[in-house]
């Protein structure tokens, strides 16, 4: 399998177009060759590809922010002399000055494979910019390591925001480059547009189900934040995430973020109990343990807490087509409640630059599924119902843009 990069680098032919023009970069941490080499580097070293800037999106271009909603600044790179722009810093979207230095933006982001990932607000943000000031975008694709399966509510209109690029599920079953052309298509926009395509991908392919695994195509995990820390992370984020809009510990501060839930104050045991008896096949996929753990910062920092883990690791046990994230962390929501009805669970607070609707509703584009959980008659069907008429929607919509087949 070679990414988008690769190819680039590899192909002259397709870095002609490059020609005679400027070019900047916008990277992050995982924007990697094979050798992990950073594409800045890579792209540097080329006699033919003149980089004049380069931006970095939430966390930084090589990686300098732990958690959330803490900003970037501008900087000259110290190895090339180039202005840095933050795209997470005094603004998420690039100015006038960030846009005058380069001709054409090459767009090289590893995503999870969810709407919440700000990566692909960042995307939308740079092709509305570059649309707007006669720019080219060129997106270097990378694999979607959650695979293409589809889960979750649609964002429902007036619930934009930096969480929440689009109407899109949870969990879109998208590359960065399939994002592109859908959004381009969704907004109406006119700009050149490429895709440098991967040659090779495999969604379908066990046991990555996107991220390369096999034994003739391995690749190295490279954090694209600072808590995505491997691809069992990727496989839980489109129902772990919703933890950010709680009081629950989604695991930052231990060494498995976002694989695991757990508070002081609750009954794990009973919790799963309750989670198998109201909707058994929300939980198929995965192996659920009961564990303790102790965060070192963040909710409920040095307190210990029992707590859920997600195990999706195990290829006799893990089954990517029946996988549900969103679906089992909804119901551990409702668990939650059932068990203590006054428990404090949604998180008021701002996030991400959003001040006046919970946290909880930002991340699910809707309170649909917190009026679900806070309603303890209404039965998973119901919910489940919202989700698969969506679900069925965005298959549909989708279809036209996806690039690659399940062979690749």
């Amino acid at each position: 399998m070679k990414t988008g990069l690769e190819r680039l680098i590899e192909d002259p032919a397709l870095r002609a177009p490059l020609k005679g023009r400027r070019v900047a970069l916008l990277a992050h941490p995982a924007s990697v060759t094979r050798d992990l080499t950073h594409s800045l580097d890579a792209l540097a070293a080329l006699p033919d590809v003149r980089l004049t800037a380069a931006f970095g999106p939430q966390h930084g271009l090589r990686g300098d922010k732990q958690d959330n909603m803490v900003e970037s600044p501008d900087f000259v790179d110290p190895r090339l002399g180039i202005p840095v722009f933050s795209l997470y810093g005094e603004v998420r979207r690039p100015t006038e000055a960030m846009l005058a230095p380069w001709d054409v933006l090459l767009v090289d982001l590893q995503d999870l494979g969810c709407r919440i990932y700000t990566f692909i607000t960042t995307l939308r943000y740079v092709l509305e910019a570059a649309a707007a000031h006669g720019k080219a975008v060129w997106v270097l694709d990378r694999p979607n390591p959650a695979g293409r399966p589809v889960e979750g509510l649609t964002l429902r209109p007036g619930w934009e925001s930096f969480v929440g690029a689009g109407p899109m599920p949870m969990r879109h079953g998208m590359t960065m480059g399939e994002l592109g052309h859908w959004f381009i298509a969704q907004l109406g926009m006119q700009l050149e547009y490429r895709v440098v395509t991967m040659q090779g991908w495999q969604p379908g392919a066990a046991p990555g189900y996107g991220w390369p695994m096999g034994p003739q195509d391995w690749r190295t995990w490279v954090n694209p934040s600072p808590n995505a820390a491997n691809l069992s992370m990727a496989r839980a984020y489109a129902g772990t995430v919703m933890l950010e809009g709680t009081t629950l510990s989604e695991g930052r501060g231990t060494t498995r973020p976002l694989e695991l839930f757990g508070a002081p104050d609750i009954d794990t045991a009973r919790l799963l109990a309750d989670m198998r008896a109201l909707a058994p096949d929300w939980l198929r996929g995965c192996q659920l343990r009961e564990c303790w753990f102790e965060p070192t910062f963040h909710k409920h920092v040095g307190q210990l807490c029992a707590g859920v883990q997600i195990h999706v690791e195990d290829p006799a046990h893990y089954d990517h087509a029946a996988f549900q994230p969103w679906r089992l962390q909804a119901l551990a929501f409702r668990a939650v409640r059932l068990q203590r009805p006054d428990y404090p669970l949604w998180r008021d607070f701002g996030y991400e630059y959003e001040h006046d609707r919970l946290a909880i509703d930002l991340i699910n584009g809707s309170p649909l599924l917190r009026e679900w959980v806070d309603d303890v008659t209404a039965p998973p069907a119901e919910l489940d119902a919202l989700a698969r008429a969506d679900e069925a929607a965005w298959l549909a919509e989708r279809r036209p843009h996806l690039l690659y087949d399940a062979a690749g």
